[in-house]
């Protein structure tokens, strides 16, 4: 008589947006290569819906393709998060998966997760348990759901599992991996593109950045949605460009309240170069050779942290502490004295360079497939024959 075991559901992985791409990639590598897993489908939500940008990100992580895009687009919160949840639900059904693999904080993590387990199907988040501790961010309330949700969290710093634990996740549902956007950073550095053929390929003179110079990240809502935040920020950016020149891929929406709020002029200066978004590679060579990085970015603090590039974060608070306690990042919010203080002090000493925390050692996916076949076959999932 045959095997009459029923052949496992497949492993769903969803991205939404950006900063989900980067962790994935090494996660769908790690899974294809690893024979106890069943086969891993790549849902995109379409919540990031810049078509060229998505495509462009794809290739430059060798992403592959995803199998289902359910083409979201953008909207608010809301209207976003109810779009996610009605387009995944039937994905579910069909597929039938052993698990659905979530990653980050984006609005289709916790959609995808809540879909899942009212669904009755096991939900993994990765970079689980990083608290900001700040409500006002919809990023926290999206970590606070998922990580409630999941039945598998793996950690890329160990103070996450505090932070579970305060809130009542048990240690048997959690995992210490390490970081896989620091398996991205360190599998592509080498392919890294030069920021000199950046700036000339965005029309920027090459010599701007031709020795030093501090790379700009600006996206959050509390730094560029008010006009007095933007205000500050772009003044503050004003001042550290008379100190060394700023190369500033902006975010699209930056970009528009900077003309919206009739600010301009506050960055309208040869020595800020303000740059559409970048590609992965091209936004990998700037940050590697920068001086110094200033951001709002959540990502960029912990690739700064692994390239030892000085980081000062424009943010009150951050849920990855592990960059300022082991790595290179400052928090220094809208304080623009302290920014320029410790911009001065890095140019003078070379700044705050840290060391790399455990496990970002490029190996983090390859430990999250390995002991995710065993939990699945420990939760009754079998693997592909």
């Amino acid at each position: 008589m045959g095997d009459m075991r029923e052949t496992p559901g497949p492993i769903l992985c969803v991205v939404g947006a950006r900063p989900n791409y980067m962790k994935m990639a090494p996660l769908m590598r790690a899974f294809a290569a690893n024979p106890a897993l069943p086969r891993a489908i790549l849902v995109h939500t379409g919540q990031h819906y810049d078509v060229a940008m998505n495509d462009r990100l794809f290739t430059d992580l060798r992403l592959p393709a995803p199998d289902v895009n359910l083409e979201v687009g953008s909207g608010t919160h809301a209207v976003q998060t109810a779009e996610i949840m009605k387009r995944f639900e039937p994905v579910v059904d069909d597929f039938r998966p052993s698990c659905v693999v979530v990653v980050g904080d984006v609005n289709s993590t916790m959609a995808c997760s809540l879909v899942a387990v009212k669904k009755a199907v096991k939900v993994v988040h990765v970079e689980g348990g990083l608290r900001s501790f700040d409500r006002a961010m919809p990023e926290e309330i999206n970590r606070l759901v998922t990580d409630q949700l999941a039945d598998l969290l793996y950690t890329t710093e160990r103070s996450a599992a505090d932070n579970l634990a305060r809130e009542g996740i048990g240690s048997e549902r959690i995992v210490f991996a390490g970081n896989v956007m620091i398996d991205s950073l360190l599998a592509n550095r080498e392919r890294a593109v030069p920021p000199a053929e950046t700036l000339a390929r965005a029309g920027v003179d090459a010599g701007l950045a031709a020795e030093t110079f501090a790379f700009v990240t600006l996206h959050r809502p509390s730094n560029v949605d008010s006009p007095e935040a933007l205000v500050e920020v772009l003044t503050t950016l004003r001042d550290a460009s008379e100190r060394l020149p700023l190369v500033c891929p902006l975010h699209p929406r930056t970009q528009g309240n900077i003309r919206k709020f009739g600010l301009e002029s506050l960055v309208a200066s040869p020595r800020i170069a303000i740059l559409p978004p970048q590609g992965y590679l091209e936004a990998l060579g700037l940050l590697a050779k920068a001086t110094i990085v200033l951001t709002d970015s959540g990502g960029i603090q912990e690739e700064t942290t692994a390239l030892g590039v000085p980081c000062l974060t424009m943010r009150e608070n951050t849920e990855r502490p592990i960059t300022v306690e082991q790595g290179t990042n400052t928090l220094v919010g809208r304080d623009r004295a302290l920014t320029l203080r410790l911009l001065d002090e890095t140019l003078a000493t070379g700044g705050k360079r840290g060391r790399m925390p455990e496990f970002w050692d490029g190996h983090a996916a390859e430990r999250i497939a390995s002991h995710l076949g065993r939990w699945l076959v420990a939760q009754g999932a079998t693997a592909k024959a």
